[in-house]
């Protein structure tokens, strides 16, 4: 059979599966065309206003955008895309898995049964990934974002811009898990805007007793029973069953606390928005830097933005080192927010450890670094 006859029996499973209610997941991976830093495409069923369509997550190397399409439009550039564009394509059916690699002009299919499998339910955002309504929930008006008449306040907005950027970002993360209802623990929740804003299985891990008293008696006012909060330090909580484990704007060495709790859970995803950066900063103070870095270092704003870059590199590169693929980029313009970084870190793929942690030694004897925070709690 040739390499084209091979694509087209794989476009007509895919048909197939549509046309029975059997798709799950089609998965586009492999790419090697001309679009920069395209890595793969996620796509599923949903409905959008009563219409069937196709939700397409194209998946960047530091982002990922959703668009959705008519089923027809989707296959007419499978073929050509399969062809030329990318290597790997896996259609997860409810009675089967097909698997398509091409390897130049010769192309292998090959078909798992599978049985017991169910098709997902075809509502649309089923984690609320589509940017919240300016008003009329009552969380907003509890949590103080918005006002008596229910809209969001003035003086709430960029807050409210933030917690939509998150939900943007975390729902396709969270609906990618590998786990039927996810556990998900955030660290250091505070008010926990985005626990509320994502309504999904999640427990806020909080130090403060009148905020965990207030979220509680905001979640069952608002008819969450997924959300609850509980009193506790990151690194007392057991989080030992978490399938991800985020951290928004934990101060300092609290975000390295959750990192570690995530790491230790072997959690599938750890995402974490850091907050300032002083375990580090002292340290480059205290220390010998190589002096080519005096141009900068020698300037205390300077000096600021570099803790902040190392602090959060060497996290990454820990992270890579324990076995998580990491991202680091900006969730929020810093307009918004200066504490607008968001490490993202999947388990699986995150490289050599050895050279990870060659890099970490290196990154420390540059800066003048005894040792990361981090460190000690991943090697005591």
């Amino acid at each position: 059979m040739s390499r084209l006859d091979r694509i087209a029996e794989f476009a007509v499973a895919v048909r197939e599966a549509w046309e029975e209610n059997r798709l799950i997941r089609l998965r586009l991976s492999g790419y090697e065309g001309e679009e920069a830093e395209l890595k793969s495409v996620d796509m599923r069923r949903v409905v959008i206003k009563g219409r069937e369509k196709i939700s397409a997550v194209s998946h960047f190397k530091t982002r990922d955008i959703t668009k959705n399409y008519d089923f027809d439009e989707v296959m007419e550039t499978l073929l050509a895309k399969l062809s030329t564009e990318f290597r790997v394509a896996t259609l997860n059916s409810v009675s089967f898995d097909l698997v398509l690699e091409r390897h130049g002009q010769k192309v292998r299919l090959k078909q798992t049964e599978i049985a017991g499998r169910e098709a997902p339910p075809m509502e649309h955002d089923r984690a609320k990934n589509r940017p919240l309504t300016d008003g009329g929930k009552l969380w907003l008006q509890q949590l103080d974002l918005a006002g008596k008449n229910g809209r969001v306040r003035n003086d709430a907005q960029d807050k409210f811009r933030q917690i939509n950027k998150m939900v943007e970002i975390f729902a396709p993360l969270i609906q990618g898990l590998d786990a039927k209802n996810p556990r998900i623990v955030d660290m250091g929740a505070g008010k926990g805007y985005l626990d509320f804003a994502q309504q999904v299985e999640i427990v806020g891990v909080e130090l403060r007793d009148r905020l965990v008293a207030d979220g509680n008696d905001n979640a069952q006012q608002s008819g969450f029973s997924g959300l609850s909060f509980v009193q506790g330090t990151i690194l007392d909580f057991d989080a030992s069953q978490a399938d991800a484990v985020i951290a928004l704007h934990a101060c300092d060495t609290a975000t390295d606390d959750a990192i570690y709790q995530g790491i230790k859970a072997g959690a599938a995803l750890i995402a974490v928005a850091p907050c300032c950066h002083k375990q580090i900063r002292r340290q480059m103070e205290a220390g010998s830097a190589d002096g080519r870095l005096d141009f900068l270092l020698r300037h205390g704003t300077f000096l600021e933005k570099q803790a902040e870059m190392v602090t959060d590199g060497l996290r990454a590169l820990l992270l890579e080192a324990n076995g998580y693929r990491t991202k680091v980029f900006e969730f929020v313009s810093d307009a918004h927010t200066p504490k607008n970084n968001l490490i993202v870190a999947q388990k699986g793929g995150g490289g050599s450890r050895p050279a990870a942690l060659d890099r970490i030694a290196a990154v420390k004897a540059m800066f003048g670094i005894e040792k990361h925070y981090l460190e000690t709690l991943l090697d005591p």
